[in-house]
């Protein structure tokens, strides 16, 4: 038994050594975090949230559960603040009412006992000073190179203005410093709906409902989460334009721009023979669209010809769409790389079709082995959204594009299937050895097997 034990400890750790080389080592975040997320949930503590029209529980009960839920859930390293509006003045005199708004629970790191203690203590009392409180919180979160989030959860609208939430939204994005309001519908009523998706739309949020405890607590934790990945560094606002002759110059880093339902946008980047492109693209549904939807990024050649696309598409409910590329001199000059089904008219987005393009591309294939390599690659994002009746098209959906220029490598940095040789000679000599390895010990526990 020991003997047959000691081979299979043998063959394990064989196996793992002839194995393990071939995975590439993990990469740590490249990205250098200056400062830590700064986000901060307000939430409606109104007289209509006592309304038990969720689950059979009151909107209260509901929203206090998913506080709770996202208090124990929210990532190390996260400043998370707490601000309420009409909790504690039950009057009737409006001017008071709607001076009321405090916040429970300062941001920054998060005392989970200290927070879910005074989530607890919440009641349903007074107004709803909307417009205020999004100013307070604003002041809360302070300024600082990256941007800053808050999550508005209200069931009604605002019974104050002035100021008028949307105006106080617009007022806010104006500023200069990156503060960006998702908001979260615990009502149905289109008069609610209406406000919050003008205060989303104004700084570059989202909107949702949420019709229960589970889709609450689901949904901010998601906000939470996307606010990890896309805080680090503020985008600058840029207008994208409707063709590359007049696109501005970009440098690498992270912009922000708007585009409309079934609009195209170009931007333009300078790139030296030994550098790759790479970018990505972003954009966030923040108003009701029809089922079906795609979004399309392009690198075009200044002759018009395509290098390479990034699409993504879907069907249904979703709150952002996002695809990416990368592109250098060298990929565009290697046969493995073209591939006749990224280039494929019919999967471009219908409206971009140009009949001009086409020629300039058709002509631009046939010498495309003379081509000498761009100094500045366009770059366009379209989108095939559209927007069932009435649904606004201005102004348009947030856009963030993210551009990064690298040093230019024939292959990946480890073995990948892009190019596919060297992982296939890497895996035929494993299998090889672990073949001659496997049999070998089979044989000899065999003859162990037998003595014993």
């Amino acid at each position: 038994m020991i003997i047959r034990r000691t081979a299979q400890i043998v063959l394990i750790g064989l196996l793992t050594a002839i194995i393990l080389p071939g995975i590439p080592p993990a990469r740590a975040d490249e990205t250098e975090r200056t400062e830590n997320l700064r986000m901060q949930l307000v939430l409606d503590v109104s007289g209509s949230m006592r309304e038990a029209d969720i689950d059979g529980q009151t909107r209260m009960a509901v929203a206090q559960r998913a506080f709770n839920e996202v208090v124990d859930a929210v990532p190390a390293g996260t400043h998370l603040g707490i601000r309420v509006l009409g909790a504690t003045y039950p009057g009737d005199d409006q001017a008071l009412g709607c001076q009321d708004t405090q916040q429970i629970v300062p941001v920054g790191p998060v005392d989970r006992e200290q927070a879910k203690a005074a989530i607890a203590s919440l009641r349903p009392t007074g107004y709803t000073p909307i417009g205020l409180a999004l100013r307070e919180a604003a002041k809360d979160l302070g300024t600082g190179e990256t941007a800053r989030r808050i999550v508005l959860i209200s069931d009604g609208e605002d019974t104050c203005a002035p100021p008028d939430p949307c105006d106080v939204a617009r007022e806010l994005a104006a500023q200069g410093t990156r503060l960006i309001v998702d908001t979260l519908g615990l009502t149905l009523d289109d008069a609610v709906r209406q406000q919050l998706v003008c205060i989303a739309s104004a700084t570059g949020g989202t909107y949702t409902t949420a019709q229960s405890a589970d889709e609450l607590a689901d949904r901010i934790n998601q906000l939470v989460d996307r606010a990890q990945d896309t805080y680090t560094q503020t985008p600058e606002l840029v207008t994208g334009s409707a063709d590359c002759a007049a696109a501005p110059l970009l440098a690498p880093g992270v912009y922000a721009d708007r585009e409309r339902f079934s609009e195209h946008r170009w931007y333009r980047v300078p790139i030296q023979p030994d550098q790759e492109l790479r970018a990505s693209v972003s954009i966030a549904l923040d108003r009701p669209v029809n089922r079906d939807y795609g979004v399309l990024l392009r690198a075009v050649h200044p002759n018009g010809r395509e290098l390479v696309r990034g699409t993504d598409a879907g069907s249904g409910r979703t709150d952002v769409l996002s695809t990416g590329l990368r592109w250098s001199a060298a990929s565009d000059s290697d046969p493995e790389d073209s591939d006749p089904e990224d280039s494929d008219p019919e999967d471009a987005d219908p409206d971009s079709a140009d009949p001009d393009d086409t020629d300039r591309e058709d002509t631009a294939r046939e010498g495309a082995g003379t081509e000498a390599a761009p100094t500045e690659v366009c770059l366009v994002v379209s989108n095939s959204f559209a927007g069932p009746g009435g649904a606004g098209n201005a102004p348009g959906m947030p856009v963030e594009l993210t551009l990064d220029l690298v040093a230019a490598s024939p292959t990946p940095d480890s073995p990948g299937l892009g190019r596919g040789w060297l992982l296939l000679v890497v895996l035929g000599l494993a299998g090889l050895l672990t073949g001659v390895v496997a049999g070998w010990l089979t044989r000899w526990w065999g003859t162990v097997w037998k003595e014993n």
